[in-house]
């Protein structure tokens, strides 16, 4: 077989088996090998540095750059390769380079496991740390997992590592959490506009909220319209983000149909994170990157220096001369339902139970995707009986948030907590549950799980999942094929984890 790279870290890899000609979400070769190249540096620098602030935010936004779909140019690839290697400086610390070193497939499969939560982890973190938020644990862990991916560890050594990764998941996602809230306020129940305006706007896709923030501050009075799409529709559930009358609502849906939808909005389009897919020549000259995100030829607004805004005054120039957008749909979408909203609805959500109107959970957070089996979690959505509530968070929600599946005495049926990092809310809610209703395992909740995944902070969360106790999670709408057959066996036999089947089989097994 002629590799010219191998990639198996999302859902839609090639076969379900590996990318090895050509990434299926559009990396190039040079690209991947690249990324290689920036992993191994990073784990010699993890055997070679201690883990302080400077270096830990480096390896966290360094990880950040290999997720799916984040960073497609080279070039700063390289540069960021460089900086590692100065950062090592002269060393003999050896590391393995690509995936395919490890020989043995179950030690390989956990190794990548290990690595793909790691940069879920270095996402949520790098999030955080644009708003001050840090926590040196976490920068250590990456240090430690890093490190101890060059070493000949057992299975069993691996697996308590991957426990323990998802505990620091757990640590990074509540230092999000906290970030994002003692920020912009916890989130509240919230309306959100789908249709447009009359005036020119800019489009912000990915999730950093402060890139939004300081656009907002930046546009106000300017007679711009800011719009959110796919994975930053939860900035409009914060308080102080809402206060800006000109966000005006959310343009269109997640992320992969992204070359539709940037046509028609005709004004320019911000992707501060990973969702960027390859750009379209009908958007190229209105399209901007920043953060880790990064593609090539594109403009890419420069890092801040120190405290001090980016500079956004290239998107507004160009809004003020582009055409507003082309309407999609009209209507409006509800959400806020993070942990702070849902404590408050406490005792409302457990009389509707205990009277027999809300007979289950389905948790169906997790990412959206451009494959035609995702097809099953709209099935599922549809099938539900209509005593049930789906919880949900990501982009995943986008498969059906937009169907009209009522509510169960002013509850909606599909309770959106936000960003793919808020499955964090849905976890305290499960746990605030298991409280209320007096039950020693969160396990014996009417709660089922049926999660999408696509990238590597889904594999944060489920790991993250896993070290809060929860089991029987169905996995979908394919297992990972990072995951050799004796790890997902293993797995299936101490966790309960699963796959899916059909839309009337897996409703009729949660509903029993």
């Amino acid at each position: 077989m002629d590799n010219r790279m191998f990639c198996f870290q999302c859902q839609e890899t090639c076969r379900n088996t590996g990318c090895n000609l050509s990434g299926v979400c559009g990396k190039k070769p040079e690209t991947a090998n690249l990324m290689d190249e920036l992993i191994q540096a990073l784990k010699i620098l993890a055997l070679t540095g201690k883990p302080d602030r400077k270096l830990g935010i480096f390896t966290a936004q360094s990880l950040f750059m290999t997720i799916t779909n984040a960073n497609f140019d080279p070039e700063r690839i390289r540069t960021r390769i460089a900086e590692a290697k100065a950062l090592t400086g002269e060393t003999r610390a050896t590391a393995p380079l690509g995936v395919l070193s490890c020989e043995d497939e179950d030690v390989r499969s956990l190794r990548e496991f290990l690595t793909y939560g790691l940069k879920g982890i270095s996402a949520y973190t790098d999030h955080a740390a644009m708003l001050h938020y840090e926590d040196d644990s976490i920068y250590g862990f990456l240090f430690k997992a890093l490190a101890a991916t060059t070493r000949k560890l057992s299975v069993e050594e691996l697996l308590n590592l991957l426990l323990e990764c998802g505990g620091v998941a757990v640590k990074a996602m509540a230092l999000l959490d906290s970030a994002n809230s003692e920020t912009y306020g916890a989130p509240r129940i919230t309306r959100v506009r789908t249709g447009v305006g009359k005036r020119p706007g800019i489009l912000v896709s990915g999730h950093d909220l402060r890139d939004l923030q300081e656009l907002l501050e930046q546009t106000a009075d300017s007679g711009i319209d800011v719009y959110t799409h796919g994975e930053m529709l939860p900035a409009h559930y914060y308080p102080k983000l809402k206060k800006f009358p000109h966000l005006y609502g959310n343009y269109g849906n997640a992320w992969y149909l992204q070359d539709r939808e940037f046509t028609s909005f005709n004004g320019p389009i911000l992707m501060t994170t990973n969702c960027i897919i390859p750009v379209k020549e009908s958007y190229r000259e209105r399209i901007f990157t920043t953060g880790m995100a990064g593609y090539p030829g594109i403009p890419h607004i420069p890092d801040r220096a120190g405290d001090r805004p980016k500079d956004f005054s290239a998107l507004i120039a160009l809004a003020k001369r582009s055409r507003p957008p082309a309407e999609l749909e009209s209507g409006e979408l509800v959400g806020g339902f993070a942990h702070a909203q849902l404590f408050e609805l406490t005792d409302r959500i457990a009389e509707a139970v205990k009277a027999g109107k809300i007979r289950r959970f389905i948790v169906m957070g997790g990412c959206d995707g451009r494959h035609p089996t995702r097809r099953y979690y709209t099935e599922v959505a549809e099938a539900l009986p209509p005593d049930t509530v789906i919880l949900t968070a990501g982009c995943a929600k986008y498969k059906y948030n937009k169907l009209n599946l009522g509510n169960i005495d002013g509850i909606p049926r599909v309770l959106d907590a936000g960003q793919c990092n808020d499955c964090y809310s849905l976890a305290l809610i499960a746990l605030k549950l298991k409280e209320v209703f007096h039950l020693e395992d969160v396990n014996q909740l009417p709660l089922s799980f049926d999660i999408a995944w696509y990238e590597q902070k889904a594999v944060a969360v489920l790991l993250a999942l896993l070290h809060l106790g929860f089991r029987q999670i169905r996995l979908g709408p394919t297992l990972p094929a990072f995951l050799s057959p004796k790890v997902a066996k293993l797995l299936v036999e101490k966790f309960g984890l699963a796959g899916i089947t059909t839309a009337e089989a897996d409703v009729a097994g949660m509903m029993k």
